[in-house]
């Protein structure tokens, strides 16, 4: 039997899929396709505009950014980093957040924001050499994420056994 390599530490995994009125939103596509075709062949029709709709809707949700710290390393969408280049992941709710996400928002900072979530963390980036002094990241369970962080953090600073 082959060994696997296991992941070690704590783990934190979370999808930022889009809210419902986004997929509610996305899915009237369906009907404008379906019109489209419809001087065609109405089952036609019918069936080009499910296509779209359920196609798009897949996207949007395939294409979600995904939150997830493991092994050490925060991976927010495209971006990683190491857990010891992280300061303290500081939690906003309500208007805080809604500062935080527009007119207090630093632009040299790493962004993972998305719409119709309403729990903001913000990360502060140790790293002398890494010019982004922040990450700014959207979480539907921002305490439970910033814990995870701060375990991941004290997890890599204590030495193994």
């Amino acid at each position: 039997m082959q060994k696997t390599a296991r992941s070690v530490g704590p783990q934190y995994r979370e999808r930022l899929g889009p809210s419902l009125w986004a997929l509610v939103s996305a899915a009237v596509a369906a009907p404008m396709a379906a019109l489209v075709f419809a001087p065609l062949n109405t089952t036609i029709a019918l069936v080009i505009g499910a296509g779209v709709g359920v196609a798009i809707i897949a996207l949007m949700v395939a294409g979600a950014p995904v939150l997830d710290v493991r092994d050490g390393v925060l991976r927010a969408g495209r971006a990683h980093i190491d857990v010891d280049l992280l300061g303290d992941a500081v939690v906003l709710t309500g208007d805080p957040a809604r500062h935080a996400r527009g007119a207090g928002l630093d632009p040299r900072s790493w962004h993972v924001i998305r719409g119709g979530i309403d729990g903001i963390v913000i990360i502060t980036v140790t790293d002398p050499d890494d010019p982004t002094p922040m990450w700014v990241v959207s979480s539907r369970t921002p305490d439970r994420f910033a814990a995870a962080l701060r375990l991941a953090q004290a997890t890599r600073r204590t030495p193994s056994r």
